[in-house]
């Protein structure tokens, strides 16, 4: 279909400029009358309009060039010209709702006032070229597992901090030792991580960076003090080199060998970006990726029961048997 048709609806004058726009854009030479009426499935007439509207009433400096016989828009001093207000098509609102559906879905409290007038707005545009919005609600299917959820407040106010260079003083409750302590933090980058949000932070009582869950923060509040900021080397080193969410450099290599039924899934899937892994002669697959902290690491193995095999390290192959013998014992119990 024709990148001018949005869901077979054809552009109004709204969609024509901003396609006439991004055409005007694309070219670094002069475009022909006749091509613009072809690309804009409308009469060269039309397309005259068109342009005097970019041209007189939107500011755009569009040339005619008789030597070509066709039309350019000049670039500016101050960079490629854009139209003024913010100008979006029949498919971007589209995409824009989609957004805010899936998020709404993930977590329905998190920023819902913020969206709702944004939306509002989406759906008369959408509904004035001839879309029903609402379709959304009804097409999308959002099935969240292990959702924990975290305040709206304590989410804005993490994000404002986040963009502001802003520190945080923030109550924290620790599962591992199921204590609440008080802390001052650096906020560095939002996670949305398994369907929970965690904020990378430089804690400035451990003196190192710390991954916050959201959903434990029991009182939140930004301090004027501006935050410290850690280069993206450094947060990239600390945190994307291991598996999952816990962070540090990875000392150990794990390597788990799935059955061929199972490994028909596991090999299309992404453990870790450095992630390596093969197919034995008997259709089973061997995965091997870096870790430091086994904890997560154990929960994801575990999930495949009989169809996975820990291969090496010892020590991650002994606690998975300890785990599960564990857990066999619970079931032999009269």
């Amino acid at each position: 279909m024709p990148g001018n048709w949005y869901n077979g609806i054809i552009m109004n004058k709204f969609d024509r400029i901003y396609e006439l726009r991004t055409i005007f854009q694309a070219r670094r030479y002069p475009v022909s009358l006749a091509e613009l009426a072809r690309s804009l499935e409308c009469s060269e007439s039309t397309v005259k309009r068109l342009i005097a509207k970019l041209r007189h009433e939107l500011g755009a400096p569009i040339r005619y060039d008789p030597k070509q016989n066709g039309y350019i828009l000049e670039q500016e001093d101050c960079g490629p010209y854009e139209l003024p207000g913010l100008w979006f098509s029949v498919s971007e609102l589209q995409a824009l709702l989609t957004i805010h559906e899936l998020l709404s879905n993930l977590q329905p409290a998190l920023l819902h006032a913020e969206f709702s007038s944004f939306r509002q707005r989406i759906e008369s545009l959408l509904r004035a070229n001839g879309v029903a919005a609402d379709e959304l609600g009804r097409r999308f299917r959002i099935i969240g597992v292990g959702v924990r959820s975290c305040r709206s407040d304590h989410f804005r106010a993490a994000v404002t901090a986040t963009l502001q260079r802003r520190r945080l003083s923030l109550r924290y409750h620790g599962r591992e030792k199921d204590q609440v302590s008080q802390r001052i933090v650096s906020p560095q980058r939002l996670v949305y991580y398994r369907e929970n949000w965690y904020l990378d932070s430089w804690c400035h009582q451990r003196h190192d960076l710390r991954t916050l869950a959201l959903d434990r923060i029991r009182s939140i509040r930004q301090l004027d003090e501006p935050a410290l900021d850690i280069p993206d080397q450094q947060l990239d080193a600390y945190y994307s080199p291991s598996f999952g969410i816990f962070a540090g450099p990875p000392n150990q290599t794990a390597i788990l060998r799935f059955t061929p039924e199972r490994a028909r899934w596991i090999a299309e899937e992404r453990w870790h970006p450095d992630q390596q892994g093969t197919f034995n002669d008997d259709g089973s697959y061997e995965l091997a990726l870096p870790f430091s902290d086994s904890r997560e690491l154990v929960l994801d193995i575990l999930r495949y029961g009989p169809d996975v095999e820990v291969l090496a390290p010892d020590s991650l192959r002994r606690e998975i048997v300890a785990r599960l013998t564990a857990a066999l014992k619970k079931y032999q119990k009269k």
